[in-house]
Order: structure tokens, then sequence, then C-alpha cells
């Protein structure tokens, strides 16, 4: 699969010379479109957890929190290169003194040769990126912003608070500080048609990314989406649908951008709507079959583009 597009896995070992696996790091960090700074309740898609179903209790140390990790993915995988991970909710929304402590803690885990900050593109100020670059003491950083879509009227109907405009802007700031970019997106939000996934997979070429991550939407327990779409309010595209979107993002996305993955990967419990009730990887199957059957793969677009 690896030769119809860019993994993550991929890019990861040519930069390091081995496997590097990522360790799941849970700080107590909140969002400014839920403590009132921007807004209230967060995305409309997002639940109490947030994304962070696997992570341990934001109530421990990140120095713990990685040395438990570490102990199973290392001898489960045969990894001894690690990327820490601060993946839940907005992981640059703390000051910057603060940003400076966590930082400086994972950087001096063992075997970690970087650390990543899922956020987004309110959040990364100057002094809050001078502050993680001070604390990276040299390890790798890459800085995941969520965007979702492209579509300025998508953004506003998810009560996102931020603009696609806001999201150029902070990509060029984090690139200003030498930082990995990267990118997270939905393909088949109920707002969006598939002309979305092209313009997506044309700005973030553009703007020249590093890496991006595809989310299936999926629909929690007790969220506003739940509640529109147990009322009819809103429809989701057939899987099919998803995978003609997803191949046609990869064949407008740069071949050197790396894909960390093609659908999202969540618990079915708390879930009213997941993946049309298929695995993941079935998805990812579908999406590299209908590259073959088209003769194409990641990039081939975005070269005739060029």
């Amino acid at each position: 699969m690896e030769e119809l597009y860019f993994t993550f896995a991929h890019q990861k070992r040519l930069q390091y010379g081995e496997k590097v696996y990522k360790l799941p790091v849970n700080l107590p960090a909140t969002c400014p479109n839920r403590d009132g700074t921007k807004g209230w309740g967060g995305c409309i898609f997002c639940g109490a957890k947030g994304t962070g179903f696997e992570n341990l209790s934001s109530s421990l140390p990140v120095r713990e929190q990685l040395a438990r990790n570490r102990a199973y993915i290392g001898p489960k995988y045969k990894a001894r290169k690690f990327i820490a991970y601060f993946q839940n909710f907005t992981n640059t929304y703390f000051p910057a003194e603060k940003m400076y402590a966590y930082t400086r803690e994972a950087a001096q885990g063992e075997g970690v040769v970087e650390l990543c900050f899922a956020t987004r593109p309110d959040c990364v100020g100057k002094e809050v990126l001078s502050a993680i670059r001070e604390g990276a003491a040299g390890k790798g950083v890459c800085i995941e912003l969520g965007l979702q879509s492209v579509n300025e009227e998508t953004l506003r109907r998810i009560n996102r608070g931020h603009t696609v405009e806001e999201y150029v802007e902070a990509v060029k700031r984090i690139q200003a500080f030498g930082f990995q970019v990267g990118t997270h997106l939905i393909l088949n939000l109920p707002w969006d048609g598939a002309d979305m996934a092209r313009k997506a997979a044309r700005l973030i070429s553009g703007l020249k990314i590093d890496t991006v991550k595809l989310h299936t939407l999926y629909i929690e327990k007790g969220t506003e989406l739940g509640r529109l779409y147990q009322e009819g309010q809103i429809q989701i595209c057939s899987p099919g649908d998803y995978v003609q979107r997803a191949a046609d993002f990869l064949e407008g996305l740069r071949p050197d951008i790396s894909v960390q993955r093609l659908a999202s990967r969540v618990p079915n419990g708390d879930t009213i709507f997941c993946n049309w009730g298929m695995g993941w990887w079935r998805i990812r199957d579908e999406i590299c079959r209908e590259l073959e059957k088209r003769g194409t793969r990641q990039g081939e677009r975005w070269k005739e583009a060029r």
C-alpha cells in the first residue's frame, strides 16, 4: 500500500532509520471553544472525553505516562524510538511556562525522538511556539492542526470557531519556527460535497504540509451532531462516496506529504454512527482498490496541475 500512497510509518523510517511509534500523552487541557473564550460546548461532533479514549489519566505526570505506554508499546512492536503525542483536546492552550514544562518533560523521555502536539489554528501564538522550541531542546517537533474542512460554511455549522484563513496563517507561523505541520480533515461532513476533498488537497499541497490525517466522521452519543442525526436533519454520504472522495484527495495531494490514516479508529460503544459499521482497515483497503482501479496513486493530479 505504500506504493499507492506515502504512509506516515514510511516517512518516519526514512527520517529516523527505523520504526517509530507514538506514545499518547494526556494533558489537563480544554479548548477555547469550550471554556467560553470563543464559545461553549466545543465542536458539534466533540464528546465530553474528546478524542483521547486510549489515553491514561491526565492527572499522571508526563514522564509516567510515557514510561507506562513505552513499557507496553515498545515490546509489542519491537520499537526503540518514539513520538510523544499530545493528543486530546487543544494541547497548546496553556501559558508559555506550562508549555515549556510539558515539552521539556516529554523531550527527556527515554527513546523520545520527536514531540507532536494536536491543537487548533487559533492556539499557536509565537510565545507558545517559542516555549515549545526551547523545551524540545533540539528534538523534532510536529504541530498537528485540526482544520476538518476547507468550507467556511461547514466550519460555521460545526461550531469550529476559526476560519480557513486562520489555519493558513497558523501553518506559516509554525513553519517559520522550523517545525513540521500536520493537518486533520474530515471528508464526509454533511455540508461538504465531493469537490471539497479536491480543494483540500490543493490547499494542503500548496502550503507544503508534512503530514495529513483523514478522519471518517463518527457521531458520539450526547453531542449536538448526534441530536441532528437522530432527528434526521443531516445525512452522511455512503461508504462508496467516501472512498471516491478519499481517492480524489490522494490523487491531488503532493506525493511527499505523508498520510497517517484514511479512516477513523474509534470504539463503537459511545457512538451512534461509526464507519458505516465497517472496520477502518476495510475502508482503507477499499480506497486502495479504487486507486488501483483508476490506475493511479497519490500525487497524480498534483503532478498534472503543477
